[in-house]
């Protein structure tokens, strides 16, 4: 009897053991899904209660005047009971939107080009080895000191938002990806390459998905290094939003509207913060790299 007229083999209750461990599989899954969204979600109410507290706490450790310092009392009052409630809010949150429209900018400009570099360099280690180490040297630099020459060449447009927010953005989120890019299983590499798979294949199937964690920890370093770069922006270059209204602010002792300012800033900081938190926790899990979140 040939090979080829060898009758099939069956394994009794194969499928049924399948079917069941793809069940376990997906059991599995979905209990580490909830654990790293409630961690998630607990992390985050954890986070604003500390930060309520040390709000509270340095305002009467340091004795701050009332006439000046401002406690989560006075801002909900500023926002929601004085008689002026309405105005001040439609007036801070539309500056708030500005701001965060600046942000997302800076954001997009910052973390696109960082993954590019860092892509280019995975792909070619001497352009890494030209290209990183004046990358760190243009880091080092302040950029409040960049930003006048930003302003020469860009002027007070729209394109120095995206560069000065991008500036911020860029560095830590290039140093985030290279490095999740380089903890690639060796072997998984080698497999590619055993099967005809070049640079580029190697980066597709091994190196991009083994760099979520770092990518998504760049992302979470992003988002406040984007709203930081788009206060940085608005107060040097283009005015309006929260940073080019909060020197009105203090030049006119509106201190409530200052702290408040300072609230929302921080506030949606810290929202979107823990917003890319709990979507890492959840797709990681999924994944199977909670361990490394």
């Amino acid at each position: 009897m040939s090979m080829d007229t060898l009758p099939a083999v069956t394994v009794p209750g194969g499928a049924e053991s399948i079917a069941k461990l793809n069940a376990e599989i997906r059991r599995e899954a979905t209990k580490s899904t909830v654990r790293a969204l409630t961690r998630a979600l607990l992390t985050f109410v954890l986070t604003i209660v500390a930060v309520l507290v040390i709000w509270v706490g340095a305002l009467g450790v340091f004795q701050v005047s009332a006439y000046v310092g401002k406690g989560p009392i006075d801002v909900w009052n500023f926002l929601f009971t004085v008689p002026n409630a309405e105005a001040n809010r439609a007036q801070l949150f539309g500056q708030l939107g500005v701001t965060l429209g600046h942000s997302f900018v800076g954001f997009a400009a910052g973390l696109v080009v960082a993954l590019l570099v860092a892509i280019v360099f995975q792909l070619s280690k001497g352009i890494e080895h030209a290209l990183m180490p004046m990358a760190m040297l243009l880091r080092s630099v302040p950029l409040v000191a960049m930003a006048p020459v930003i302003i020469l060449i860009f002027g007070r447009e729209f394109a120095s938002v995206a560069v000065i927010g991008g500036i911020v953005v860029l560095f830590p989120a290039l140093v985030n990806i290279v490095f999740g890019l380089k903890s690639a299983s060796p072997q998984m590499n080698d497999l590619v390459a055993v099967y005809g798979g070049n640079s580029w294949t190697r980066l597709r199937k091994v190196a991009l998905p083994s760099s979520l964690p770092e990518f998504f920890a760049a992302v979470r370093i992003s988002v406040p290094g984007a709203i930081t770069g788009a206060l940085l922006a608005e107060w040097l270059a283009v005015g309006g939003g929260i940073g080019g209204a909060v020197g009105g602010y203090i030049a006119g002792a509106q201190f409530s509207a200052v702290w408040t300012a300072v609230v929302l800033v921080t506030g949606t900081a810290l929202i979107l913060y823990n917003l890319v938190q709990i979507v890492e926790s959840v797709v990681l899990a999924r994944m199977g790299m909670a361990d490394r979140s």
